[in-house]
């Protein structure tokens, strides 16, 4: 994502190249190698350069800067898929999926971002605020990667069996 930071640098430094260029074309100073001879024209005999010419550089820019922060925010979010999938891959010793897949079908159809009709049971496996804290989670239920909606429910099922889905467990 691009910062204030990143784009206050790009301003300083259009600021500084611009009239560098200016100055350049006043005809001050020592002449480059190879530069063609024959008098200078001073800043005040120079001819006015419109904007025109600017803009299809300015909109190219924009658009290599949008191009480059959605390639980061990508990247970015395909690491965090990543490193979450990774985090939650293996479940409690004795929990099977299978175990979990009949409970979250029969308790939200599979659906990780159910929510009960009066919203106190969420998620895959309909955890209720309370359970979800209980068992390490954190916020909301249904908001949460199925991947870690899988360990959590495995973590409760590991320590209180089939008990906290007494339909569906």
């Amino acid at each position: 994502m691009l910062t204030k930071r990143t784009y206050s640098v790009l301003v300083v430094v259009l600021l500084v190249a611009f009239p560098a260029v200016a100055l350049a074309a006043t005809g001050d100073g020592p002449r480059p190698a190879g530069a063609p001879t024959g008098p200078r024209i001073g800043l005040s005999e120079a001819e006015p350069v419109g904007v025109a010419p600017l803009i299809q550089p300015v909109a190219s820019f924009r658009r290599e800067m949008r191009a480059a922060a959605r390639q980061i925010r990508a990247k970015r979010r395909a690491r965090l898929r990543r490193e979450r999938r990774e985090e939650f891959a293996t479940l409690p010793a004795g929990v099977s999926m299978e175990t979990l897949e009949a409970i979250a079908s029969c308790e939200s159809g599979g659906d990780p971002t159910i929510v009960s009709s009066d919203g106190s049971y969420r998620g895959k496996y309909q955890f209720s605020y309370e359970t979800w804290a209980a068992v390490g989670g954190s916020g909301d239920p249904a908001a949460a990667s199925e991947a870690e909606q899988d360990y959590r429910a495995a973590l409760l099922y590991a320590s209180a069996g089939s008990s906290p889905w007494p339909v569906c467990g």
